[in-house]
């Protein structure tokens, strides 16, 4: 094989797992893949119409993100998040956003607050259209973007890091309870405290919001240790 056909094929594959793993991160969002069950990469290429070989390599992609762990000899099983998880992840988040976001809007201009302000209008338009991947999308790209401007890469490294571990999952029937629209509109507010130049107000909007994210976990997570016994009936 040429070198350069060996280069298309090393990119299909990759193409082919990162849309794997598009998908699979989709599953968990929705809640069709429920933490704790265990799930084997054959089963699901079934499911996708590819080969085992992308979704294993996909959920190893999961796998260095927390977001699943490899069970030898079955499969992956879908992470549980804990109580405990969930308060030391938001408790980190606090500790890294609230002040950055207070620095942030002494620092930054105007127009570098409003060219964020696009993205915290998708985040509501998702929210609004029930498109659950577009809005957990949209809320990363808002929050590392606004990070970003306090010119640390490492911070924002950090807190994409602990975004990944700490993904809600299965958001589909919060979207239907109209839960995640309340939370969505908080980014905009925000965005206008910190044009304004109340960076005070700015660092407890950004409280509030991290505790209103902390409510959500809780309650999905409480919603889904209710559900699970029937569900795990039908784990593969």
């Amino acid at each position: 094989m040429s070198e350069l056909k060996s280069r298309k094929l090393i990119s299909v594959q990759e193409h082919l797992r990162d849309q794997v793993a598009g998908a699979l991160r989709a599953a968990l969002i929705s809640g069709e893949l429920q933490p704790g069950v265990i799930y084997s990469a054959p089963t699901l290429a079934a499911e996708y119409g590819v080969s085992a070989t992308p979704v294993r390599e996909a959920m190893l992609d999961l796998a260095r993100e927390g977001l699943v762990e490899a069970v030898r000899n079955k499969g992956f099983r879908v992470t549980e998040l804990s109580e405990r998880d969930l308060d030391e992840y938001t408790e980190i988040r606090a500790l890294i956003e609230i002040p950055t976001i207070g620095r942030v809007t002494r620092t930054a201009s105007r127009e570098q607050l409003e060219a964020v302000r696009p993205v915290a209008e998708e985040i509501v338009t998702a929210a609004q259209n029930g498109d659950l991947i577009g809005y957990l999308e949209s809320d990363r790209r808002f929050h590392l973007d606004l990070l970003a401007l306090a010119g640390n890469a490492r911070l924002v490294e950090t807190v994409a890091d602990l975004r990944k571990r700490s993904r809600l999952y299965g958001l589909t029937d919060l979207s239907q309870e109209g839960s995640l629209v309340g939370s969505a509109r908080e980014h905009t507010a925000l965005l206008d405290i910190m044009i304004a130049g109340d960076a005070e107000g700015a660092e407890e909007h950004m409280r509030r919001h991290l505790a209103h994210v902390r409510t959500l976990w809780a309650a999905r997570k409480r919603e889904a240790e209710r559900a699970a016994p029937s569900r795990r009936l039908g784990a593969r």
